[in-house]
């Protein structure tokens, strides 16, 4: 008896075997027996000369269905051997052409490794350790990760030097703007434009350099060109004796910020298991948060220092990044990078190093090219123009690029930055000294960063975009409770600390929501024939609205007063959460390559489901308490992740 979803198959080759979810038209060459003859609409099939079977293709177009494909599913043993062999004759790696068969039997049915008797015991003890001992990983891939996270701590260093210089160089280089002064004004734009020359820089030019540089150099050679403007530029900006050369200097560190704001993400999502992938990547926030604590320390510390405090605090940022400079090229080379070059060998050698074993590294590489084989038959980017083309003409791309921007630019909405880039300037004209502001903003770094820490843990089960919609609501009241205590009359001792309470709680739900999300996000939602470029507009996103935010909070402050201008965040706040609840699908857990499936979801499909069927079953389970179950939205009935074994883990 057959079940009512599976059909069998005899192929050409006389192997008899079952397709679950697979339909097939009516042909002379094989015996089909259905129940179910439908085709759906998102799904063709056809004879597979390379799988050597009658295959299902889900559209990665119009995945209507949402159904998740591993790409060896359904191969018959001999067919699949066969295309081993073929494969390691092609990418000259004969000499391993046992491993790769036994690899490639463990990617088709990872849940089974168990009974694979090609599997030697040495192998099988590596792939429990994926689930028993998730964290325990190569020293190679962990020294990757430091090396990201020294990129993303100059990030945060660069970004709050100006936060305590914004003290005293308006009035070193003539800018001051005390109410009263005939070039007041005037001078709020120019120290909004000093403060935001390298997020201009970096959304006009540093991010779209990313795709070039990838291309030719490499992702470690791109961080090495990040880690010579990310020296040089800051040196420059603590020697600079006008506004203009600082300025200039200010635009030269963009050139830097933006391919290494794009690339790290990147290079630690192509090299990191999907099972603790956002853990991981999400360390470029956490060590983001880290660079911008360390900024605040510095400023806290050169205070003391007289008129060239600002210079030492624009200028030592340039310390973490001659580290990075060095280090990068001790790092191997991420494997996705290799194979995009067809360069097999030296991504076999990169996977051993980032792996525990060779049947993992294998495994891994036979995987990710199998998906490639098909993504790039449907998502193939002839040059620089027509990959950004393609970022908004392909439906795939398209989603992608959409929930990018969805969740890059509700980092800038949700007002983080106005507390990064001007929290001394708020603290002062709460009341407090100079001192007290520096040491206030040292608090909000030190909450920034340890917050930052529960997301290592929770980006991967919790999920990115329940992260989000739990904190974005938070976010809105914490600010708009932060604002309503400048109303608080100045006499009262109480003030200042109740605005700096309500700022370090709104810092406390920024940490582990949308500080780790959006770059851990973006890194890993675009297809390897688009991700330097998608990276590039998501990043570019991010870096255009904190240049604009940058640029008019010192006005928007001087017109709209503390009070209206927390009030406009939180309400920034409540827009944004709208649209991530319809807009940003969920990608824990999937590798990078069967994220194509969920992609291909249709937009209006995933916002009719947060609508008519999540929203309903959230305020039957959360507010009237009733025992439901939710129906979920993705299909993983035909996949078996090779690296993770939960079912629905996707949702």
């Amino acid at each position: 008896m057959i079940h009512q979803e599976a059909k069998r198959y005899i192929n050409r080759d006389g192997f008899a075997f079952c397709s679950p979810c697979s339909r097939a038209p009516p042909s002379s060459s094989l015996l089909t027996m259905s129940a179910e003859g439908k085709l759906s609409e998102n799904e063709k099939d056809s004879y597979d000369e390379e799988k050597g079977a009658v295959v299902t293709h889900v559209d990665l177009a119009n995945n209507v269905q949402a159904k998740i494909q591993n790409p060896l599913y359904g191969i018959p043993r001999k067919t699949l051997l066969k295309n081993v062999e073929r494969f390691v004759q092609e990418k000259d790696l004969e000499d391993k052409t046992d491993l790769f068969k036994k690899a490639a039997l463990l990617a088709q049915n990872p849940k089974e490794f168990e009974e694979i008797p090609e599997l030697t015991e040495d192998d099988k003890y590596h792939i429990r350790r994926e689930t028993t001992n998730r964290w325990s990983q190569s020293r190679d891939l962990y020294l990757t990760v430091v090396i990201c996270s020294l990129a993303a701590a100059v990030q945060g260093w660069d970004q709050t030097g100006s936060n305590g210089a914004n003290l005293s160089f308006p009035q070193e280089l003539g800018l001051a703007s005390e109410p009263g002064h005939p070039r007041a004004e005037i001078n709020d734009w120019i120290v909004g434009l000093i403060n935001s020359g390298p997020y201009i820089a970096t959304c006009l030019i540093g991010c779209w350099l990313t795709d070039p540089l990838n291309h030719f150099f490499g992702r470690r050679g791109t961080l090495f060109w990040c880690g010579i403007f990310c020296t040089f530029s800051v040196i420059g900006q603590g020697l600079a004796q006008t506004w203009e050369q600082l300025f200039v200097c200010r635009l030269l560190l963009g050139l830097g910020m933006g391919p290494k704001a794009t690339t790290s993400p990147v290079f630690a999502a192509e090299n990191v298991p999907a099972n603790i992938r956002g853990g991981l990547v999400m360390s470029w926030q956490m060590w983001t948060a880290f660079g911008i604590f360390l900024g605040f320390s510095a400023n806290l510390a050169l205070q003391g220092t007289g008129d060239i405090a600002w210079r030492l605090e624009l200028g030592s940022a340039f310390l973490p990044a001659v580290p990075l400079t060095i280090g990068i090229y001790f790092c191997p080379e991420s494997p996705r990078w290799y194979m995009k070059k067809n360069r097999y060998k030296d991504a076999y050698k990169s996977f051993c190093r980032l792996r525990n074993s060779e049947i993992q590294a294998a495994r891994d590489l036979y995987y990710v090219h199998c998906q490639l084989v098909e993504e790039l038959a449907v998502l193939k980017g002839t040059n620089y123009f027509m990959r950004f083309y393609e970022l908004f003409t392909i439906p795939r791309n398209r989603r992608a690029t959409l929930a990018s921007w969805v969740v890059m630019i509700a980092q800038q909405m949700c007002g983080i930055n106005i507390i990064a880039f001007y929290s001394s300037t708020i603290f002062v004209n709460a009341g407090y000294s100079s001192r007290q502001a520096l040491l206030a903003s040292w608090g909000f770094g030190l909450v920034n960063w340890l917050f930052a820490f529960p997301a290592v843990w929770t980006i991967d089960t919790f999920g990115r975009r329940n992260l989000l919609l739990f904190t974005f609501p938070n976010m809105a009241w914490t600010l708009l409770a932060a604002g309503f205590c400048f109303y608080i009359p100045e006499s009262s001792s109480a003030r200042v600390p109740l605005i700096a309470f309500f700022i370090f709680f709104f810092a406390a739900f920024y940490s582990p929501g949308e500080g780790p999300v959006p770059f851990t996000y973006s890194a890993e939602v675009f297809p390897l024939t688009h991700r330097e470029m998608g990276m590039s507009w998501a990043v570019a996103t991010c870096f255009f609205w904190a240049s604009v935010l940058s640029l008019t909070f010192p006005r928007l402050l001087s017109a709209f007063g503390s009070v209206g201008a927390f009030g406009f965040y939180a309400g920034l706040n409540v827009v944004a959460f709208v649209m991530i609840f319809f807009l940003m699908p969920e990608t824990k857990q999937r590798t990078l390559e069967e994220l194509d499936y969920v992609f291909a979801v249709p937009t209006s499909r995933h916002a009719s489901y947060q609508l008519k069927t999540f929203l309903p079953y959230w305020i039957r389970r959360w507010v009237l308490f009733q025992k439901v179950e939710l129906k979920p939205l993705y299909n993983f009935d035909e996949v078996e992740s090779i690296t993770v074994f939960e079912k629905g883990a996707g949702h």
